[in-house]
């Protein structure tokens, strides 16, 4: 009998669900609904946790909805890495979710918690589904939900950077589905594994378009993902919406990247033949580019907020930079790095917020204030945030860039991939000290505080994400060897086109009567 907490659909019915249960307790009480989505988060971290222990013991893990076999029916796919990406995720939503209620956020706009599962429903879909058109289907989930949560609260900034998010985005699914309808047209299937196969077999004639539609979904990656030259629309949205949402969307870019990963690198992958990885220049100039322009954005950035969107852009950047290295030791760092800066800069989104508030009407701009209240112990935090997310050593950071730089030693473009990011690293370094001296030395000593005193309970989600991080130094050999053994299963298609297409599911067994 199939161990239920290890079925990967329950990823997606926990806040599907959930995000139902709680639309209909919403006349009780927001007490009520604090309670559910706790509850909820927790389930949810449970079950991710086991499915991650099943991936790596198991292997490829298919579930076919329906119990209609692949490529014809749909299927969710537990692997290595979409079982990390779940798990990433659930971590995240525990520390944005205990911030909202902590510091009072969730109170300021309807239906809060209800989108927030439902965020929480499209981001693990897209992780776990199997095909492209659902792919498609659980983007247009996670930004319909995203969308509310962006403008959770009101006020004109927020609903400016909402709109370009909306435009954006929009523009982005017509793209996709473009992108889509070419490839079904000529592949006849939209099934991932059966899409590689297909591909592998493509005559010549066919080549040129598919590998232009395979490009023209490497553009709607990028908006989602907000690499170079299609970032513009990040700054504004993330800077100026809701501390906790911010730190919910630190993995939203993610899921861009790991579109990348697992869509191109399954069907453009070792097997495509003459397509075989033919976007990754794309993505490594893409990935460079973006370093450089971010790291300026860094220092031109007038607000912690907005700063640490940038930082959220060249995080991003160092990612693709990874991944267009091309090898299974610089993916394994890549993800690595993934880890860590989602967790980071999670967590200094809600920390600026903190700062905000301590500052009061200075709020997190770059500019003299009175001192805050337990201005030593926020700066400490600050700091520690500013090293990590910086790549400074000794904190995780620091690891993940050598991780990564030490893959690119073997490649052709390995001086430009130093070179940027040691400079962009550098300009980073400079724009954050001068971050700190602003907000915490540059004070006037001789005004009385006007900021709100500390929340400490809101302080709690900060301080479990720099754990984390501390976690990540201590055990960063254990950590690194699973994100190598992520890339190896990810480098090594035939698994996944074998379990996919040809052994019949343990889960469609149980559903049939089997054991």
């Amino acid at each position: 009998m199939t161990d239920w907490p290890s079925l990967p659909f329950l990823a997606l019915l926990l806040p599907l669900l959930g995000g139902t249960v709680i639309l209909l307790a919403r006349p009780l009480g927001l007490r009520l609904q604090r309670v559910l989505g706790l509850l909820l988060i927790l389930g949810l971290l449970f079950v991710s946790v086991d499915l991650l222990e099943v991936a790596f013991e198991q292997g490829h893990r298919v579930y076919a909805l329906g119990n209609w076999d692949a490529p014809y029916g749909i299927v969710l796919v537990l692997d290595p890495l979409s079982a990390m990406m779940v798990s990433l995720t659930s971590v995240l939503a525990l520390a944005a979710l205990w911030y909202a209620m902590a510091s009072s956020i969730d109170r300021q706009g309807a239906h809060f918690h209800v989108l927030f599962q439902i965020q929480l429903f499209g981001l693990n879909g897209a992780f776990l589904t199997g095909d492209v058109f659902n792919l498609f289907v659980f983007f247009e989930v996670l930004l319909l939900a995203s969308y509310g949560l962006l403008l959770h609260g009101g006020g004109r900034l927020r609903t400016r950077g909402g709109l370009h998010y909306v435009v954006i985005n929009l523009i982005g699914s017509t793209l996709f589905l473009f992108a889509v309808g070419a490839l079904y047209g000529i592949l006849g299937t939209l099934n991932i594994a059966d899409m590689a196969q297909a591909v592998a077999e493509l005559p010549a004639s066919d080549l040129a378009p598919v590998a232009a539609a395979g490009l023209l979904l490497l553009v709607v990656f990028a908006i989602k993902a907000a690499f170079f030259p299609l970032y513009l629309w990040l700054p504004g949205a993330y800077a100026n919406t809701s501390a906790p949402v911010a730190a919910l969307f630190a993995i939203m870019t993610k899921v861009g990247v790991y579109a990348i990963i697992q869509v191109h690198g399954t069907v453009f992958g070792p097997e495509a033949g003459e397509l075989a990885f033919f976007h990754q220049p794309f993505v490594l100039t893409a990935g460079l580019i973006g370093l450089g322009m971010a790291a300026f954005g860094v220092l031109a950035a007038r607000g912690l907020k907005n700063q640490v969107a940038y930082l959220v852009l060249a995080s991003v950047a160092t990612l693709l930079v990874g991944v267009g290295l091309n090898t299974p030791q610089a993916l394994g760092a890549t993800l690595y790095y993934l880890i860590h800066s989602t967790l980071i800069a999670a967590a200094l989104f809600l920390l600026a917020d903190i700062l905000a508030k301590g500052r009061g009407p200075f709020a997190d701009r770059f500019e003299s204030a009175p001192p805050m209240p337990n201005a030593v112990w926020l700066g400490g935090f600050f700091l520690f945030g500013a090293v990590a997310m910086t790549g400074m050593p000794p904190l995780s950071g620091f690891m993940g860039k050598v991780f990564i730089l030490d893959a690119a030693l073997a490649h052709d473009w390995a001086a430009w991939v130093l070179g940027m990011v040691l400079v962009s690293s550098l300009l980073m370094i400079v724009a954050m000290a001068r971050s700190g001296s602003l907000l915490f030395y540059n004070t006037q000593e001789t005004v009385p505080t006007l900021g709100q005193p500390l929340n400490a309970k809101a302080l709690v989600s900060v301080t479990g994400l720099f754990v984390i991080s501390l976690g990540m130094v201590v055990f960063a050999g254990p950590i690194l060897g699973m994100t190598q053994a992520i890339a190896d299963s990810v480098y090594d298609v035939g698994p996944y086109l074998d379990q996919v297409l040809n052994a019949p599911t343990q889960d469609a067994q149980w559903l049939k009567g089997g054991h």
